[in-house]
């Protein structure tokens, strides 16, 4: 497998660690977790701050997924250059977890930086997957 595909790989398990830190951290004023398996879906509306952050990274992990690794796929396909591939691939995969880490911690300007740089990452992918 190609670095690439590794970064797909890791890219399918980022949404599920900040689901994990917001299943975490959410808890109740007593210190019971909110959430419940009879009701998963009133859990986010149950939780506030670090937690709701956490989830809403989660939700974003998801949002971003398809569109990189249809890039990444397609860039395989065509055999673009495969270390090109590579290094955009890891930078997506590096601004990716700086992005959930910036989200977390509610700091939004550099979350949106890392949000504009791994969306100029999936865009890099097809423009030299379009040159080959």
């Amino acid at each position: 497998m190609t670095i690439a595909f590794w970064c797909v790989f890791i890219a399918v398990l980022l949404p599920y660690i900040c689901f994990g830190i917001a299943r975490n951290r959410g808890r109740g004023p007593s210190g019971e977790r909110l959430r419940d398996n009879r009701k998963p879906r009133d859990f986010p509306s149950r939780i506030e701050g670090l937690a709701k952050r956490a989830w809403d990274a989660h939700l974003n992990a998801f949002e971003s997924l398809p569109g990189f690794a249809a890039a990444v796929i397609i860039a395989h396909l065509v055999h673009a250059p495969q270390n090109q591939v590579d290094i955009l691939a890891a930078v997506w995969v590096l601004s990716r977890i700086a992005h959930a880490a910036f989200y977390i911690t509610d700091k939004s300007t550099l979350r949106s930086s890392a949000q504009f740089l791994s969306l100029a990452c999936v865009l890099g992918l097809f423009v030299v997957a379009g040159l080959r």
